[in-house]
This record gives C-alpha cells, sequence and structure tokens, in this order.
C-alpha cells in the first residue's frame, strides 16, 4: 500500500477568507516503509501572511517573494499524491487548503483537471484516530511525540517536510510501533527535497564480528517498550518471532 504522510503551512486559517499555501512538506511510505521519496516545495501566496501564522511557522513574506505560485507546482505536487492514502494530521485542515488553491487553478484553466483531493486519495486523519485511541487527552503532534517517545528536539517552529517526517513516526508508533526503515537507500535520490537514511559499509574480517548478549536491564526495557507497544496497538509484531524475549 503506498501512502503519502502530508503536512502544509498557510497564510492563516481559513481559506475562505483568501488564505493560501506556502508550504507543502510530504513523504512516501509503502508498505509502511519509508521509501526515502519526498516532495517539499515553498509556494508563492500571492498575498501577506498573517503575523499569527508567521509566529506558528517563522515563514515570512520575504522567504515566499521568490517562490513559485501554485499553478506552477500543482501538476508535480499531484503527480506524487494521486491514487495514494493521504496521512495528515487534522486532514480537513490541509486538504481544505488543497482543494481550494486546486478549484483556483481550475477555474484559471477552465477544466476541472485537478481535484477534489477525496475523490483520487484515500484520506486517513491522525488527529481523529489518535482521538480514537486516546479520548479526553491532549493530541496535538508534540502531545503524540511524548506519549509515544519519539524525539522531536529539533522542532522549535512548524514546518511542513519536518513535521510530516515526524508525523510518519507517529502514525506507525499509533498503528504498530513498526520502524520507518528505507526501502532502498538509492531512492533517497529521487523527489525534490528527498532525505534518507545514510548507510556506511563496514569491513569486518572474518571470525572477528563480536556477538553481546543483553544485559537483564536492556531485556526489561525491551519487554516494557513492547507491553507499551501491545497497550497502544493491541498487537505486537515481535510477539510472532521465535527467539526473540517477549
Amino acid at each position: 500500500m503506498r501512502q503519502i504522510v502530508l503536512d502544509t503551512e498557510t497564510t492563516g486559517i481559513d481559506p475562505r477568507e483568501g488564505h493560501r499555501l506556502i508550504e507543502i512538506g510530504a513523504v512516501e511510505m509503502v508498505n509502511r516503509r519509508l521509501t526515502g521519496r519526498s516532495y517539499h516545495q515553498y509556494i508563492n501566496p500571492e498575498r501577506p501572511i498573517e503575523e499569527e501564522a508567521i509566529s506558528v511557522h517563522g515563514i515570512t513574506n520575504e522567504r515566499v517573494a521568490d517562490e513559485p505560485v501554485f499553478a506552477e507546482v500543482a501538476d508535480a505536487f499531484w503527480a506524487f499524491i494521486e491514487g495514494a492514502e493521504l496521512v495528515i494530521h487534522n486532514a480537513p485542515f490541509d486538504v481544505g487548503f488543497i482543494d481550494h488553491e486546486l478549484t483556483r487553478l481550475n477555474r484559471v484553466r477552465g477544466e476541472p483537471a485537478l481535484g477534489p483531493v477525496a475523490e483520487h486519495c484515500r484520506i486517513l486523519d491522525t488527529l481523529q484516530l489518535a482521538r480514537d485511541k486516546h479520548p479526553g487527552q491532549r493530541n496535538s503532534l508534540d502531545a503524540l511525540c511524548k506519549r509515544y517517545e519519539i524525539d522531536n528536539g529539533h522542532r522549535v517552529l512548524h514546518g511542513a517536510l519536518l513535521d510530516a517526517e515526524i508525523l510518519a513516526d507517529v502514525y506507525l508508533a499509533m498503528t504498530g510501533g513498526q520502524t520507518a526503515l528505507l526501502l532502498d537507500p538509492s531512492a533517497a535520490s529521487e523527489g525534490s527535497g528527498a532525505r534518507g537514511i545514510q548507510r556506511r559499509p563496514v569491513a569486518l574480517e572474518p571470525g572477528r564480528l563480536a556477538v553481546t548478549a543483553p544485559s537483564e536491564a536492556e531485556l526489561d526495557a525491551h519487554r516494557h517498550k513492547l507491553a507499551r507497544i501491545r497497550e497502544s496497538a493491541g498487537e505486537c509484531v515481535w510477539d510472532g518471532v521465535e527467539g526473540i524475549p517477549h
């Protein structure tokens, strides 16, 4: 299954008041594994960014003044997401802005060539998923990072690509605790703004590979982690692996 974990930044909170997209960030997963392909684009919104919005994401009018307008990037963005399941935190917000941009674009082009998103992509709202799993609790992205022990210390301001990468980790933790490994490290060179795991070959002499058994403290920590996964997801793939302490 192909999934696109996506986030946007905007000039304000309501497209019906003329607010526009200024940044799109997205990462691709296939069968719950990051492929290394991503899409990242700043956009000239053709209008001022509200000061309150700037205080959240830090993107100024000067930063996007020389970026392309949405019409110039729409086809590449659509090609990246079309047919995938979109994983978005508070999906109605982001999808609402994307649909607004597509409607404007189709009006200019004179044909409904692109969108609406829900007719071409499945949409999974991780905010609603979190509310279902953790009713009555805070379910912001920061709160979920803390709950699932995901490091987001490098997240000072909101940013679409960074938030998409963090959301991928959160989504995987919420839905089974699988790790976000790359399918193919060579794929990291594909797509706009792609990021991948850097791998370095290690030369080992035959018979020189040291095998170290885990300590009791490490085993206890491992069991505690698995218990947390079972509690949050209801199942754990490690339980079906022979020879692994459960």
